[in-house]
């Protein structure tokens, strides 16, 4: 017997996720194949800038989940120190690219 699948603040917007990302796997694929096919930096460069911006908006989804649904369920089990703490611990590590 499996346990059930735990409902997680992103749960209602799965499938939109999941096409974002595979849009992006889609992305990087073709940044794969500029470089092997030697395009020029700049247009390199400007692709890797689109993943970011895409991949900033997954974060930002999956926050806006996570403050919605995780941590309205953990301050109901008394824990919203924790969950607040634990956020804007993920918040400072997306923020600290580059």
């Amino acid at each position: 017997m499996t346990a059930p699948t735990p409902i997680r603040g992103y749960t209602a917007s799965k499938d939109q996720l999941l096409a974002r990302l595979r849009r992006v796997e889609g992305q990087v694929r073709g940044i794969e194949k500029m470089v092997d096919d030697d395009r020029y930096c700049i247009d390199v460069l400007t692709q890797i800038s689109a993943i970011q911006a895409a991949l900033d908006k997954v974060a930002l989804g999956l926050l806006d989940g996570h403050a919605r649904h995780c941590m309205h369920e953990g301050a109901a089990d008394g824990r919203a120190d924790e969950m607040a703490t634990e956020m804007m611990a993920a918040v400072g590590r997306l923020m600290k690219r580059g």
